[in-house]
């Protein structure tokens, strides 16, 4: 299937986007040691609508490439330490995406076991979006690109998921009220042993004066 037809498949809202996620293929071609990840786990971020998405008050210099075209990557780095990959949907300006949050290693598995410093289990590759990330060998450089390009190359089943087969619930770590039960928006191959251990986030705790 032609890249054009591939992307218009994402050209929705990420919500609606997202069990179509669940089940794809994503490879990075670095040219040495490709890696392909199968993918268990999605976050939907909606953009202006949501308080849990880093474009919820307006387009900056670090989620630019989230107001772009679907099919692209926005890549950001957390923690001082990770990266984390998310695939834009939508149409432009909208800034609506999909974070990776966890997969299954299906190629390129000695190079994965190599990037992610040889875990105990292969389970823990790519669970958690940072794991996901570092085993395909995702950083920054990659903010912005095409999924659908040459070093990238994301495969969409034909027919998505059935619902049957998909969790949902609150999104992993995410403060305030966009991590809360109104907002159900992590997506989840059920039964699947790959996807991340969920974690509320930690409340924020208020300094005042004199607070060290």
């Amino acid at each position: 299937m032609e890249s054009a037809s591939e992307r218009s498949r994402l050209a929705r809202p990420a919500i609606d986007v997202a069990p179509l996620l669940l089940g794809a293929l994503i490879t990075h071609e670095d040219g040495v040691d490709p890696v392909t990840v199968r993918v268990t786990e999605v976050e939907a971020y909606m953009g202006s609508e949501d308080p849990g998405s880093h474009a919820f008050r307006g387009q900056t210099a670090r989620n630019a490439s989230m107001f772009g075209e679907a099919g692209h990557l926005y890549v950001y780095f957390t923690y001082g330490m990770h990266y984390c990959a998310n695939v834009v949907c939508g149409v432009p300006g909208q800034a609506t995406g999909l974070l990776l949050r966890a997969g299954v290693v299906v190629g390129g598995l000695e190079t994965a076991r190599r990037r992610r410093g040889h875990p105990k289990t292969d389970r823990d590759l790519a669970r958690g979006p940072a794991r996901l990330a570092q085993a395909l060998g995702i950083d920054r450089e990659l903010n912005g690109a095409d999924v659908f390009g040459e070093r990238l190359r994301l495969e969409l089943p034909v027919q998505p998921t059935d619902a049957s087969a998909i969790a949902t619930g609150p999104r992993v770590g995410v403060s305030g009220s966009g991590g809360s039960s109104s907002y159900p928006w992590r997506f989840w191959l059920a039964g699947e042993p790959s996807v991340s251990v969920y974690r509320a986030a930690k409340p924020r705790v208020r300094r005042t004066v004199g607070t060290p």
